[in-house]
Order: structure tokens, then C-alpha cells, then sequence
């Protein structure tokens, strides 16, 4: 990595979850996420969701459509919403079309969850297909009925026995918020890794919830006390293998964040590597930033890494209001770093 004072060349980055929705507001929700990543991990929590191979190849070439006009070479990763009713060429079926990883979404924990899991051991068989034919388990690891911000520890149990029972399945411990988890992960076997946000790097609940109520914060899982983004940063800056970025970037209209029942979900697509870029310089780890966005997740995956490349510089710049309907994160303030 070139890192002169005002400038940085990185590899081009991976986003190992985002979101990019339906419908005629996805186009732009594409454009905003290629702008900076080359590969993401495309989530299945669409209405309807993304449960057979025909709606995921549909799906897959609408984005690649949208993508077109700003990066024609981006390589969306489909993904499948677990349920307990798949066969063996039902899976086959969707990895032929580009799927790579099954969700798992326990019931009404976030958006669009209403359908998730609700009998942890019925998608046992599923899960074995999966390790079998070495898709990724995808993972929203929060245990419904507990208090919210107990939600993720509560879940470890569920992610040890995913991994003691399938050890060659290979799991992902998504957008992790508490120190606990964090902990936990290191602690599991190779086989188990986890994605961090951008948000949960920079945020508590206090973000949220502090001095004001602040709804384009609002996210699943929350964010959680000083020392969980305290671990939380120190693993993401370590250059431990088994953390890399998911962004989990979650579009939602303005409209659907500031009303009496707002939506969870924070819009980082917009922002997310110069916010990166200027986290992990404070830090003093601008030398672990390359394998964070574009090497352990890639390794971790078994996709080939990336011999593309992206500059940064130094110029500083207001982050919109508004980007395509949506307020993005750290909407109206000043960045230090910029893509070139």
C-alpha cells in the first residue's frame, strides 16, 4: 500500500454484506455501492425473498444492469434466505446462478425477519447440505424474546453449536456489537469468522439514544457500550484473519426512518471507505486497512483476491444530506479522505 500524506492506493474493496433492495429506488442504492467495492455479498431479505434459483438470477441481473453505467466489471455474491424446505438440487440449482451463502435470520429480529427461523435444530439438514457442498453460512445472530441489547451474546450458544456440529461448514458471525461476541469468535474454531460495519467501529447507543433521538442510527443490532466498540476496534485493527468488513449498508427512505415505527438500518454505501480510511489512520493502522476490506474475506470465502485498485486522497469534503431519498451516514459532516 502508497501511503504518502495525501494519498492512498488500496486494493479494491470487497463488502461481505449489503443491502441493495427492490424495485425502482434499487438502481440507485447499486450505483452508490459500486462506486466503491468491486464484490459484495448481496442480502436475500428482499419482499419477496430470495428463496429460488429463478428470483435470484432475476434479481442478480438487475443488478448487474444498474451496476453497468459505473462499474461493469462488479461481481454481485447472490445469497438465499435459509428455510428448512430446500433439497439438495434446490441449492445446487441456486449455486449454479451465483449463490455463494444461505442467511440465516432468526424470526422478527430485523427487517424483513417476520419469516426467519423460528425452530433453531429444523434447519439442521439444510445446514448440512451447505457444509456438503461448501456454501457459507451467513448469520443475524440475535436471539429473539431477549432483552435487545443481550440479544447477541445470547445467540453465541447457537453459533458454537453451528460450528461444533458442522465443522467444515464455513460460518459468519455477521456485524458483530458486543465484546462478547467478539471474544467468541476468537475463541471458535478456523471454521467461524465475522464481519465488522463501519457504524459499530464508530458508534454506542449512546449515538442513538444519548443527548437526542437519532433514527438514521437505529440499527440491528444495536450498538452497545464503550467497551464493545472498544473490542470491536482493537480486533478490526489487529489484522486478525477472521474479521473483515460487511458493511451491512441497509437503504431506507427518509420517510421510513422518522416516523412513530422507524426502520433499522444505517446507509453506509455512500461513505464507507473514506470513513474507513480515516478510522483506521486515527488508529494507526492504515497497514491493516488493505486486508480488512479486500483479503481476509476474500480467503475466508475462497474467492481469488482482487488485483484492482482504488485511490484515496487527502481532500476534505461534506458528506450530503440526502443521497438518493436516503440520509447517509454522518450525513452534513466534514471527511477528511475522498475517492479519487
Amino acid at each position: 500500500m502508497n501511503t504518502p500524506n495525501s494519498e492512498i492506493v488500496l486494493p479494491l474493496p470487497d463488502d461481505f454484506h449489503a443491502h441493495l433492495r427492490q424495485g425502482e429506488l434499487m438502481p440507485g442504492y447499486v450505483r452508490d455501492l459500486v462506486s466503491q467495492f468491486g464484490r459484495a455479498i448481496i442480502m436475500p431479505n428482499t419482499v419477496p425473498a430470495m428463496t429460488s434459483a429463478a428470483a435470484i438470477a432475476d434479481y442478480k441481473k438487475q443488478i448487474l444492469e444498474a451496476a453497468a453505467p459505473v462499474r461493469p466489471d462488479f461481481e454481485p455474491l447472490m445469497t438465499f434466505k435459509l428455510n428448512p424446505n430446500y433439497t439438495e438440487q434446490d441449492l445446487k440449482d441456486m449455486m449454479a446462478v451465483g449463490v455463494v451463502a444461505g442467511k440465516y435470520y432468526p424470526a422478527g429480529v430485523t427487517t424483513n425477519s417476520a419469516d426467519g427461523i423460528s425452530d433453531f435444530e429444523a434447519v439442521f439438514p439444510v445446514v448440512a447440505m451447505m457444509e456438503k457442498l461448501g456454501l457459507v453460512l451467513c448469520v443475524h445472530g440475535e436471539e429473539p424474546g431477549e432483552f435487545c441489547l443481550d440479544r447477541e451474546p445470547a445467540f453465541i450458544k447457537r453459533v458454537e453449536t453451528l460450528a461444533e456440529k458442522f465443522p467444515k461448514l464455513r460460518i459468519v458471525f455477521e456485524h458483530l456489537s458486543s465484546a462478547k461476541s467478539v471474544e467468541a469468535v476468537k475463541r471458535l474454531p478456523a471454521n467461524v469468522a465475522a464481519t465488522f460495519t463501519v457504524h459499530h467501529l464508530m458508534m454506542t447507543l449512546d449515538d442513538i439514544v444519548g443527548d437526542a433521538l437519532r433514527p438514521h442510527h437505529f440499527c440491528k443490532p444495536l450498538p452497545k457500550r464503550p467497551e464493545d466498540r472498544k473490542a470491536i476496534r482493537e480486533a478490526a485493527f489487529s489484522g486478525n484473519p477472521k474479521f473483515f468488513l460487511g458493511t451491512d449498508s441497509a437503504p431506507h427512505q427518509q420517510g421510513k426512518k422518522e416516523c412513530p415505527c422507524g426502520a433499522a438500518g444505517v446507509y453506509s454505501a455512500p461513505v464507507a471507505i473514506p470513513l474507513l480510511v480515516q478510522e483506521f489512520e486515527r488508529a494507526g493502522a492504515l497497514d491493516k486497512l488493505p486486508n480488512f476490506i479486500a483479503g481476509f474475506g476474500a480467503d475466508f470465502y475462497g474467492l481469488p483476491r482482487t488485483t484492482k485498485q482504488i485511490k484515496v486522497v487527502k481532500e476534505k469534503w461534506t458528506v450530503p444530506a440526502i443521497v438518493n431519498g436516503v440520509v447517509p451516514l454522518a450525513a452534513g459532516q466534514t471527511l477528511e479522505w475522498k475517492l479519487k
